[in-house]
C-alpha cells in the first residue's frame, strides 16, 4: 500500500483556502473571516496529541480533521453518520461537520464546528456535571443499535476482565519494583469475582469507546457540555465507556454517574476494575518503552482509577445480588 502523504501546513493552508472560496462568513456558522484576516485567512494551528488523525485548529470556530489512511477515512466517514444518528440523544454537543470530502485519494477530511470550554484534563467534574454524564450514559444506551450497525458501526466482543487481571497482576509486579504501585492492591479483585463480573449477554449499547478526558469537553463550573471524537465508537460492553470515564473524571464520579444512568453493580464494579487493570498494564508498558503515551498521564490516570468507591465489596459479589452492592 502506498503511504500516505503528510500534510503540511501549506497543504492545509491550500484546502481551508478552496472552502473559504465556496462558503462565506454568515450567522449560520458556515467558515470565514473577518477583517484584516480575510486575505491571509484564519489562523491555523496543528492539535497536539491526535492519533488517528491529523488535527488543525481553524480560527477558533472550527478543526480540521485529515485521516492519514483508507482505514481513518473509512472511520472518519461512518463517524460523520453516526454523529447525526446519536445527536438527537444526547444532552450533550456532538460536533457538526460543516464540510467533508478528500484531501488526498481515498483519505477523508471533516471540518467541524469547534465546541468551545476546556477539556475534562483541565477541569474537574461537578455534581451537575456528574449528572450530565449519566445522561450521556443513559442516550448512548437510548440509541437504535440495529441503526448503529447499518451505518457500519462494528459489533465488539467484551474482554475477559480474568485475563487482563492476569495481565495487570504481572504488570503490578514490575511497577512495584520501580516503586510506582504497590501490587497487593490488585488482591481486592480475587479471580472468582472477576468471572463473576464477566458482562452479562444481551447487554451491548453503542459505546463511544473514547470517553477520556480529551474527548469530554467540560466548563469551567465542571459541566459537560460536548463529547468529541466518534471514530472508535462500537456496539458493545457499557462497562467500556465506565471505565473510560474513571480514566477520565475518576473512579466515584464514574459510578455515580452510571448508578444515576441505571446501571447496576455488576457493569459498574467491572467498568471500575476494567479502568484499574488497563491503567496497571499502561503505566508499565509505558516504563518499558511499549506505551508512548505521556508517563504523567499514564500516572494521573492510574490514580483516578484506584480511588475509592464507597463500597469496594467485589470479593463478596454473588449471583444474584449484583444489583445490590452499591
Amino acid at each position: 500500500m502506498t503511504q500516505a502523504p503528510t500534510p503540511t501546513a501549506e497543504t492545509v493552508r491550500r484546502l481551508v483556502r478552496s472552502l473559504l472560496k465556496e462558503r462565506t462568513d454568515s450567522a449560520d456558522g458556515t467558515v470565514g473571516t473577518s477583517g484584516a484576516d480575510n486575505a491571509a485567512g484564519p489562523e491555523l494551528r496543528p492539535v497536539t496529541g491526535g492519533r488517528e488523525h491529523f488535527t488543525w485548529w481553524v480560527g477558533a470556530r472550527h478543526v480540521l480533521r485529515l485521516a492519514p489512511d483508507r482505514k481513518a477515512a473509512a472511520r472518519l466517514r461512518r463517524e460523520l453518520r453516526l454523529r447525526d444518528l446519536v445527536r438527537p440523544h444526547l444532552p450533550v454537543a456532538v460536533p457538526t461537520s460543516v464540510a467533508h470530502g478528500e484531501w488526498a485519494p481515498g483519505l477523508a477530511y471533516t471540518l467541524d464546528t469547534r465546541v468551545p470550554d476546556g477539556s475534562g484534563e483541565e477541569h474537574d467534574v461537578s455534581a451537575l456535571g456528574e449528572a450530565d454524564l449519566a445522561a450521556l450514559l443513559t442516550g448512548l444506551r437510548e440509541v437504535p443499535v440495529r441503526q448503529a450497525e447499518a451505518l457500519g458501526v462494528p459489533r465488539v466482543a467484551p474482554r475477559s476482565l480474568e485475563a487482563l487481571r492476569r495481565e495487570a497482576v504481572r504488570a503490578a509486579e514490575r511497577l512495584g519494583a520501580a516503586d510506582e504501585f504497590d501490587p497487593g492492591r490488585l488482591l481486592q479483585l480475587a479471580a472468582p469475582a472477576a468471572v463473576q463480573l464477566a458482562a452479562q449477554p444481551g447487554s451491548a449499547v453503542l459505546v463511544h469507546h473514547g470517553l477520556t478526558g480529551e474527548h469530554l469537553v467540560v466548563s469551567a463550573d465542571g459541566r459537560v457540555r460536548g463529547v468529541l471524537d466518534w471514530s472508535e465508537a462500537a456496539v458493545g460492553d457499557p462497562a467500556e465507556d465506565i471505565a473510560g470515564l474513571a480514566l477520565a473524571v475518576g473512579s466515584p464520579p464514574a459510578v455515580r454517574a452510571a448508578t444515576l444512568a441505571g446501571y447496576g453493580a455488576r457493569p459498574c464494579l467491572r467498568g471500575l476494575w476494567l479502568a484499574r487493570c488497563d491503567t496497571v498494564v499502561r503505566l508499565a508498558a509505558g516504563l518499558a518503552g511499549r506505551d508512548d503515551s505521556p508517563l504523567p498521564l499514564l500516572r494521573t490516570r492510574l490514580r483516578r482509577a484506584w480511588e475509592a468507591i464507597l463500597l469496594e465489596r467485589v470479593t463478596e459479589l454473588r449471583d444474584g445480588e449484583a444489583d445490590d452492592v452499591l
